[in-house]
C-alpha cells in the first residue's frame, strides 16, 4: 500500500512530469507493470530518443502502452505533475475548488482546467454497487437557481432537487433527481439500502410506508423538533451544509447537466474523511476505466 506522502515527497512528485509518472506507476502497478490491453504482467520499457517517456511494450499482446492508457489522463497533453497537483487541491479543499482558481494556480486556460476537474470528478465516482445498512438517514434538499419573493426549500423556483443517503457515522451517496415524489425517492432507497436497515427521515409524505419494506422507519417533524433521542437526520443536514457552501462559495453556479459529477466529488470527500491522507492515491487507483471525452461533457462550461 502506498504510504502518505510527506511535504517534501509531495513537492518532489509535483516538481516534474517524470517524477509524477513514476509515482502514478507505483500507485497503479504496486506489484509490477500490468498491460492495460490484455492484463499481461510481462512487459519491457522502450528506450531511445524517439520513444515517448514511460513507454512500455507487452510481451504477450505486443502492444505498446503507458501508465495513462485507459485512465482519465489518456490523450491529455497536460503534464502529469499538474494533474496530480489538481487532484491534491480538489481532495484537500473541503468545500471544493473552482476551475477558475485552478486555472490561476496551474497556469492553464479556464477551458482546460474545467475539463480537468470534470475528469477528476469522474474518477472520484465509485461505480461499484454498495448497499447501505444499519441506521441510514435519507433526506432531500434543493440547490442552485435563484429564489424570488423569499421562497426557500421545496418548490423554490429554478432550484434542483438533490437526494442523499447517509449511513450513521458512515458513507454517503447523493443523487440528482427530477423530483421528490414518493416513487422517485423510495426507488432509490430500495436500490441502495438493505432491508435490514433502520431508515431515518423528516416528515415528508414521500417517505411514508418505508416501514413496510425495511426493519424500521423513524422520522422527525421539523416543525416541532429536530432530534428525538437517536431519531434525527443531522448527518444528512451536515452533508448538505457542506454541499451548499461549496456550490455557493466555490463554484457559484452548477448546471443541472453536470450536477451529478459535483455530487460524486462531495461523496468522495465525505466517504474518505477518516483516511484523508490516502485520498490522492484513491483517486489515482479509481482513475482506470473512467475516461471522459470532452464531447460527452461540454454541454456547458459550468
Amino acid at each position: 500500500m502506498v504510504k502518505k506522502l510527506t511535504f517534501e515527497q509531495r513537492q518532489e512528485v509535483f516538481s516534474s512530469a517524470e517524477k509524477a509518472r513514476a509515482y502514478l506507476e507505483s500507485v497503479r502497478w504496486p506489484d509490477g507493470v500490468v498491460c492495460p490491453h490484455c492484463g499481461g504482467r510481462e512487459a519491457y520499457a522502450i528506450a531511445g530518443k524517439s520513444a515517448r517517456a514511460g513507454l512500455w511494450k507487452c510481451k504477450s499482446c505486443r502492444k505498446q502502452f503507458t501508465v495513462t492508457v485507459g485512465t482519465i489522463f489518456q490523450g491529455s497533453h497536460i503534464p502529469l505533475n499538474k494533474w496530480l497537483y489538481a487532484i491534491y487541491l480538489m481532495c484537500e479543499s473541503k468545500k471544493g475548488i473552482s476551475s477558475n482558481q485552478l486555472h490561476r494556480d496551474l497556469g492553464l486556460t479556464y477551458k482546460t482546467t474545467w475539463f480537468m476537474t470534470h475528469r477528476i470528478r469522474q474518477a472520484m465516482s465509485n461505480s461499484e454497487p454498495v448497499m447501505f445498512d444499519g441506521v441510514v438517514e435519507a433526506d432531500e434538499t434543493y440547490v442552485g437557481g435563484k429564489t424570488r419573493g423569499g421562497k426557500r426549500g421545496r418548490g423554490a423556483e429554478k432550484k434542483t432537487p438533490v437526494f442523499a443517503l447517509i449511513e450513521r457515522n458512515g458513507r454517503a451517496k447523493s443523487f440528482h433527481v427530477d423530483n421528490v415524489k414518493k416513487q422517485t425517492l423510495q426507488a432509490l432507497v430500495a436500490d441502495n439500502v438493505e432491508v435490514t436497515a433502520h431508515i431515518m427521515t423528516d416528515s415528508l409524505n414521500s417517505y411514508r410506508g418505508l416501514d413496510k419494506t425495511f426493519s424500521g422507519h423513524s422520522f422527525v417533524d421539523h416543525s416541532k423538533e429536530y432530534v428525538r433521542g437517536i431519531v434525527h437526520i443531522n448527518f444528512a443536514e451536515s452533508y448538505f451544509s457542506l454541499l451548499k457552501r461549496g456550490i455557493m462559495g466555490a463554484f457559484h453556479h452548477v448546471s443541472r447537466h453536470h450536477l451529478q459529477r459535483y455530487l460524486h466529488e462531495f461523496d468522495f470527500r465525505w466517504n474518505s474523511r477518516d483516511h484523508a491522507y490516502t485520498q490522492v492515491e484513491d483517486v489515482l487507483r479509481q482513475a482506470a476505466g473512467q475516461r471522459l471525452l470532452y464531447r460527452d461533457s461540454a454541454r456547458s462550461l459550468a
